[in-house]
């Protein structure tokens, strides 16, 4: 009898380690998905923010058209980007063509002092430190979870359930200096 007891609390001891892993990796594997989503609702507002930028620049320096074409492409492969390195890229992308769009407002002194202009560079720069703490937080998200699914026994869960490695959210190196929105 003694020995039937201690089989069943064995057994129920394992149920209980193995529901409690799977239920970790579950949680892991929605806080990358909520971290994504954090950086969707960034990039969502930058994009929103770029088309005002741009038509505040168009009013001043209606000559700097090729600028002004690159920063409305560069964000229309940003919002029909697929997969997280789809993403990044077209992101990064942006960025670039952001800092040439502030270069060519630099030769412009109605347009730095323009109030609308002004307000739109302060809100896309609290927007890019938003995106920046978004991506920390997605990246650190995805550490755990691959570590979590590459270690014992995590790698034998991962296997049995199909959890899948998650990709990084990477800057290109060019990219990783501060946006430059100083005027």
């Amino acid at each position: 009898m003694i020995a039937l007891i201690i089989i069943v609390g064995l057994i129920v001891l394992a149920v209980l380690i193995f529901a409690g892993y799977y239920n970790s990796l579950i949680s892991l594997r929605n806080r990358i998905d909520n971290a994504w989503s954090q950086i969707d609702v960034q990039i969502k507002r930058r994009h929103d923010l770029i088309p005002n930028l741009v038509e505040t620049v168009k009013g001043y320096a209606a000559h700097e058209r090729e600028v002004l074409e690159h920063v409305t492409e560069a964000r229309s492969r940003a919002i029909t980007a697929g997969s997280i390195a789809e993403q990044s890229d077209a992101e990064n992308q942006l960025t670039q063509t952001l800092r040439s769009l502030f270069a060519v407002a630099e030769n412009y002194p109605e347009l730095k002092a323009n109030q609308n202009f002004l307000a739109l560079q302060e809100e896309l720069s609290g927007t890019e430190s938003k995106i920046a703490f978004a991506r920390q937080f997605y990246n650190d998200s995805v550490y755990r979870y691959n570590t979590a699914i590459q270690s014992f026994p995590g790698n034998i869960m991962a296997g049995i359930f199909g959890f899948k490695e998650r990709q990084y959210f990477e800057a290109e190196p060019e990219s990783r200096g501060p946006v430059r929105v100083e005027f």
